[in-house]
């Protein structure tokens, strides 16, 4: 009979390890939350909170009314349920910064990996990184908008025109930290023994990166997806600020701020629920990177 004292404990798997070290971060406990709030409202409110449909002199009595029991977060200048438009803002803002951030992340790994693994094109891939970090962003982004904005609406339509030029826009100017990210990742994976054993024995560059190269880097990867989403809804938010964003009638919350600047003195609250919404996303989403960065490091969680 085996004596107790000498069973061997079944080893915890990695996910439950990851997720153990995650949740004793107190802070992405709180962005993971909080994100989670702002998800469910924005995508399962509208559904629940059906403002009521007013005619035009309506609208016009009760433009820029302050909270009540039937405007919960007021009207703005045209009489319209403030509410529904932050759910509405939100869904667009969240998908902006998703769709953004996917794109950037998808293009920094593959820049990232190539420049990493083939020495012959690290220099060009690094300079052209270089070439896109010295580039002034918002100015950029202001020119870019400008000129294509009208070609791509009148392709697709006003709003789908907007959103695909803006994440498309974003996304394709903040690759750059994940390139970097990546590279020195490749270039430390590359050397391993098990890549050098995979190349020796003939396996070709693209099978070596799928099934060697990639996988090792997910967990930087991710890491740098959660700040690549705060950033991407922060830009849009200052293009909507600057007026180059969405039209008045396709919300965001950086949209409501801009349509609240003139009213921010007499009606704060026009301008407080937005910026609101805005700072906590964005703090959260930063909170459950660092928590995703402590719980993927293996030396943080002990193993």
């Amino acid at each position: 009979m085996t004596d107790a004292s000498t069973v061997i404990a079944k080893p915890v798997s990695q996910n439950r390890a990851i997720w153990q070290q995650f949740r004793t971060h107190r802070g992405a406990l709180f962005g993971l939350i909080v994100l989670g709030v702002l998800a469910v409202v924005v995508l399962i409110g509208p559904y629940l909170w059906i403002p009521e449909k007013l005619s035009v002199a309506e609208a016009i009595k009760l433009k820029n009314q302050g909270p009540s029991w039937r405007f919960p977060l007021g009207t703005d200048q045209l009489g319209r349920d403030m509410l529904a438009r932050m759910m509405l803002a939100g869904r667009i803002s969240l998908a902006v910064g998703l769709v953004a951030m996917t794109i950037a992340i998808l293009f920094g790994t593959l820049i990232g990996v190539l420049a990493g693994y083939f020495r012959r094109l690290d220099g060009p891939l690094m300079r052209l990184t270089d070439m896109f970090l010295a580039l002034p962003l918002i100015p950029l982004l202001l020119v870019l908008v400008m000129l294509f904005r009208d070609r791509v609406a009148s392709i697709i339509g006003p709003e789908m025109g907007a959103f695909a030029l803006i994440v498309f826009a974003i996304g394709i100017t903040s690759w750059m930290s994940t390139a970097r990210i990546v590279r020195g990742e490749v270039l430390t994976l590359k050397e391993r023994e098990y890549v050098l054993a995979a190349r020796s024995i003939g396996a070709r560059p693209h099978r070596i990166i799928l099934r060697h190269i990639l996988p090792n880097v997910i967990s930087p990867v991710m890491v740098s997806a959660t700040l690549e989403v705060a950033n991407a809804i922060i830009t849009e938010s200052v293009l909507s600020f600057l007026g180059l964003g969405f039209p008045p009638d396709f919300p965001t919350w950086g949209r409501l701020l801009f349509d609240g600047l003139q009213y921010m003195q007499v009606y704060p609250e026009r301008v407080i629920w937005p910026g609101l919404a805005i700072s906590l996303t964005v703090l959260s989403v930063n909170y459950i990177g660092d928590g995703l960065r402590d719980a993927l490091d293996p030396r943080i969680r002990g193993r």
